[in-house]
């Protein structure tokens, strides 16, 4: 198992945003997060990824600790450096695409691999390249974020987050700041990625996408996991009201 999230608690001053959450992701499983805005979802992402603290709970990445309750139930990390290792196991695409503006197209996608990764820069370009081709933006390689659409950005940052030769893609609503015809770009890239069998926890809105793509489906809401399973069960027969009422609100 690729990653492990054991009874995750997280909260916010007095707000209990995740409550005793578990979650684990196999290798090559393809798992979309749904839910109404609020619901812990972008949390339990920012969690996964140690970019907020959990309370309490277990963070396993290839059966290895990252994070453990003490005998208080009170989280306890690995030592800064550990966690260094920990975060080369993921990569993580956000919705603002948070590309770096001064570097080229190029430079972007290379910089990581040449000084987290201590690849040659032949080696980093020579990847860079195969990756902006696969996403049908070769062409743009010298030019800056700038100059691109938001689909091309967003495709960039697929790209770059690749780089890194990550065992699992986080994908944080990585459609949510485009227009339809962009989403529909981005959306192929992610599919042709499913295909390849490549490990992807998605939190989305796009429901046809989380129902042709995923393996497994989850429905947050109020900080909890309300219903999960396989797409069409979830999507066709949910046995949930409070999944029922989430998604009638698509079909309006």
């Amino acid at each position: 198992m690729i990653l492990e999230m054991n009874n995750i608690r997280k909260h916010f001053g007095g707000l209990e945003v995740l409550k005793d959450i578990s979650l684990g992701v196999d290798s090559g499983e393809v798992i979309s997060i749904i839910g109404p805005s609020g619901s812990g979802k972008s949390t339990l992402l920012r969690c996964a990824t140690f970019l907020e603290t959990i309370d309490g709970g277990e963070i396993k990445y290839m059966g290895k600790t990252a994070a453990h309750s003490d005998e208080n139930g009170n989280a306890v990390y690995v030592s800064p450096q550990e966690l260094r290792a920990f975060r080369s196991y993921y990569g993580l695409v956000f919705q603002q695409f948070n590309l770096f503006p001064h570097y080229s197209i190029l430079k972007n996608l290379t910089d990581a691999p040449i000084h987290v990764l201590g690849k040659s820069k032949d080696e980093a370009e020579a990847t860079a390249m195969e990756l902006l081709n696969k996403m049908g933006i070769a062409d743009k390689a010298t030019s800056y974020p700038y100059q691109l659409s938001g689909g091309q950005q967003q495709r960039v940052a697929i790209a770059r987050a690749l780089a890194m030769k990550p065992e699992i893609l986080f994908f944080d609503e990585p459609t949510s700041a485009l227009d339809p015809e962009l989403t529909g770009e981005v959306l192929k890239v992610i599919r042709q990625l499913a295909e390849e069998r490549m490990t992807m926890v998605v939190v989305t809105h796009e429901m046809p996408f989380a129902k042709a793509v995923s393996n497994r489906v989850l429905f947050m809401a109020g900080g909890v996991i309300v219903e999960q399973g396989d797409p069409k069960d979830v999507f066709d027969n949910p046995q949930e009201e409070r999944t029922k009422q989430f998604l009638r609100t698509f079909e309006r």
